[in-house]
């Protein structure tokens, strides 16, 4: 049952996250698991409505946290991030580990997955080490029959020590059973919960350090397994320990020569660092084949048949490439087609606020200035950002999601795996390549998935490189107006899905190119291994997608656009309108460009309308209309026809279109883009690389179809 008080207490946790309570005594529970159990269903299912997000400390990882109450205690649910292991290897396992480890939860509800159960009980395995208060929630539960897997629960709460739980995430009876057990597990805590024994020389190293250890750390537990991590001497964990129980627990000088001597043993027994965290691994692994030995019955022949059946088509080298362009291009013509109505009916209901405004303007005798800078400026620019970017996104972000719940876009990364690993770089780059698509912000924040520093920040300076949809307009309208007619229609939408298709693989190439540029000098190095999981195909639940797309990703991409695009107005409109010797700054500032963008096939009103469109793409096209038409205020015209005859009026020609189009493919970051990259970074330098990068290329490769033009060209 949900909770319906709204009092509400704080409680700070040592992770560093502030726990918001609805009431005093309510417990607080952490739900852990790999990516893809069905962890965040679980929680939304528990929680409902009743959840709020932030971020952890110090870091960029959203958190969120959701309420819950059972008949005999109110809880407050804290959805860690996925993670595969507590031996942390990026920013989201840091988070997960600190919240586990030095968060104190009052429980830890791991959840895994049934179809493969005994590769997830190493994180549960792992997380038993230091909470006793653990619940194992066996989910999917309906795809392990499905696929003729046979689980015996009481066997394997019985070898663990702790509760086992079945759910099927989707049933509320379900997600109840699985509270009523953490109820117990709080009332009567588990008697002897497994302990790992790992081969002898780390059990011997570990019984050096646990005597020396500070009274600080009473809990046994706690202590066995701090005496095992002390070992691995790992920077951002030693931080944890110290803040946790304070700087003298590591400066104590019997803990410092405890530590020396274990550390000495294990070198003379043959265990250097990295063979001591293999022989770990493989003590884990055992472990959980131990548990799951009889335990675990499954049908060989039946298992995944039909999934083995269609990844055998969608992963093959033949067939894989094909069908990843094929449906890239049918979610551009569902989101070409389907944004063009909801966009034009947008647009005129802003543009009626806009008539209303100024008609309230010339009712309250304001100065025409003031008009022109708030309405003209400020609002127009606000409306025209709002009106070509909401549509397009509401529809591209559910597709996009729908793909992820469905299970095919770890397909597609594996499918690119390769490509990007002889570019030194990660297979995880495609997934925040395609997240790019809808916005580039939203891909540079996706490269968190990344656990390698150095290929997390290949994905983000290059992320840009692939067209987000505020500069989908420019590119459609070109190649309808040059490349395949005005007269409209359904045939016109399918031909420019295909070609703006055509462009996007011309910007993933360039993605793969520029990539491979960076590993090779500013960011040298070698690809790391990482975990892959396909996990099965499963339904997609269509309300949750939407309700998950259109806040998680739509809303917060729209407002950053939002809070670039009204200054930006304010600022066009006093260019546009200001004149100095007869000529406003506008004209002044496309005359002192023209000649550098003749090199490039442009001229100068093209360049500095994409040096003013910086704050978002979306308003490219309206100020080069601007300009050509001499307007004060972005300019918009009825048809393509008419558009296109104005552009060749002014010299436009397929050459230009080109070169246009591939400087909108390739120019820098728009301003929400850039600011992303800063936040995600913390450097001012891989920011100024991520705007330089890609502009540089655009410019070079329009010079260079502007030098091919003049050879084929009278």
């Amino acid at each position: 049952m949900g909770l319906t008080h709204h009092s509400v207490g704080i409680r700070a946790i040592d992770s560093g996250l502030t726990i918001h309570k609805q009431f005093k005594n309510d417990r607080v529970i952490a739900l852990a698991g790999n990516p893809n159990v069905g962890k965040s269903t679980i929680f939304n299912g528990l929680t409902g409505l009743k959840q709020h997000t932030g971020n952890w400390p110090g870091k960029t990882v959203a958190s969120a946290e959701g309420y819950y109450a059972t008949a005999k205690n109110r809880y407050v649910l804290v959805d860690i991030p996925g993670t595969y292991s507590l031996m942390a290897h990026s920013a989201e396992e840091e988070v997960a580990r600190n919240f586990l480890c030095f968060g104190q939860p009052d429980a830890v509800i791991v959840v895994c997955d049934a179809t493969c159960l005994e590769r997830h009980l190493n994180l549960v395995l792992q997380t038993l080490e230091i909470c006793s208060n653990v619940v194992v929630c066996v989910n999917l539960m309906d795809e392990a029959a499905r696929k003729h897997i046979r689980i015996d629960l009481k066997a394997i709460s019985q070898r663990l020590g702790v509760p086992v739980v079945s759910t099927v995430a989707r049933k509320k009876r379900d997600l109840s059973a699985l509270m009523e057990q953490v109820d117990q597990l709080i009332e009567k805590n588990p008697s002897s919960p497994l302990t790992v024994h790992y081969p002898p020389e780390i059990e011997a190293a570990i019984a050096v350090i646990q005597p020396h250890l500070p009274n600080s750390c009473a809990d046994p537990k706690r202590r066995r397994w701090l005496s095992l991590k002390l070992l691995d001497r790992d920077p951002s964990l030693l931080s944890e320990i110290a803040g946790c129980y304070g700087d003298d627990f590591l400066e104590n000088a019997d803990l410092k020569a405890a530590i020396e001597d274990a550390e000495a043993g294990l070198l003379a027994a043959g265990f250097p660092p990295e063979k001591r965290e293999d022989a770990i691994v493989s003590s884990l692994t055992k472990e959980a084949e131990r548990i799951c030995a009889g335990a675990v019955t499954f049908q060989i022949e039946k298992v995944s048949a039909a999934d083995h059946r269609v990844d055998r088509i969608l992963t093959s080298r033949v067939a894989g490439y094909p069908l990843m362009l094929l449906l890239l291009a049918v979610i551009f013509w569902i989101t070409i087609v389907g944004a063009n109505y909801p966009s034009s009916l947008l647009s005129q209901g802003l543009f009626f606020v806009e008539d209303r405004l100024t008609e309230l303007f010339i009712y309250l005798h304001a100065p025409d200035w003031l008009h022109g800078a708030l309405v003209l400026g400020v609002y127009r620019v606000l409306a025209w950002v709002v009106s070509v970017m909401l549509p397009p996104m509401a529809i591209f972000f559910p597709l996009f999601t729908l793909l992820e719940d469905s299970g095919y876009l770890p397909r597609i990364a594996y499918n690119l795996d390769r490509p990007f690993q002889r570019c030194c770089a990660c297979g995880k780059q495609a997934l925040t390549m395609c997240m790019g698509f809808g916005c580039n912000a939203a891909g540079i924040v996706g490269c968190r998935i990344i656990d390698s520093p150095r290929e997390r920040l290949l994905a983000i300076l290059t992320n840009n490189f692939v067209p987000c949809n505020g500069r989908f307009p420019t590119l459609i309208a070109l190649l309808t107006m040059f490349f395949i007619g005005t007269a409209g229609g359904a045939l016109s939408s399918l031909y420019s899905a295909l070609l703006l298709t055509a462009v996007i693989l011309f910007g993933i190439l360039t993605t793969l190119g520029a990539t491979w540029l960076l590993s090779k000098t500013v960011l040298r190095g070698v690809p790391s291994s990482f975990t892959l999981e396909l996990p099965p195909y499963r339904r997609p639940q269509i309300g949750k997608v939407i309700w998950r797309s259109l806040c998680d990703r739509t809303v917060f991409v729209l407002g950053r656009a939002a809070a670039v695009a009204a200054p930006a107005g304010l600022i066009l409109w006093l260019i546009a309108n200001i004149t100095v010797g007869g000529n406003t700054l506008l004209n002044h500032g496309a005359e002192f460009l023209d000649p550098f963008a003749r090199l490039m096939g442009l001229d100068g009103v093209i360049l500095i309308g994409f040096i003013l469109g910086f704050p978002a793409n979306e308003i490219v096209l309206p100020i080069i209309l601007m300009a050509y038409m001499a307007q004060g205020s972005l300019a918009e015209l009825p048809d393509l026809m008419m558009m296109k005859t104005l552009l060749t009026d002014h010299g436009w020609t397929v050459h230009t279109a080109i070169n246009v189009m591939l400087f909108s493919l390739l120019h820098w970051p728009c301003s929400t883009a850039l600011i992303t990259v800063k936040k995600e970074t913390g450097s001012l330098k891989w920011t100024a690389l991520a705007a330089v990068l890609p502009t540089a290329i655009g410019v070079l490769i329009c010079m260079l179809t502007t030098f091919l033009f003049g050879l084929f060209t009278p």
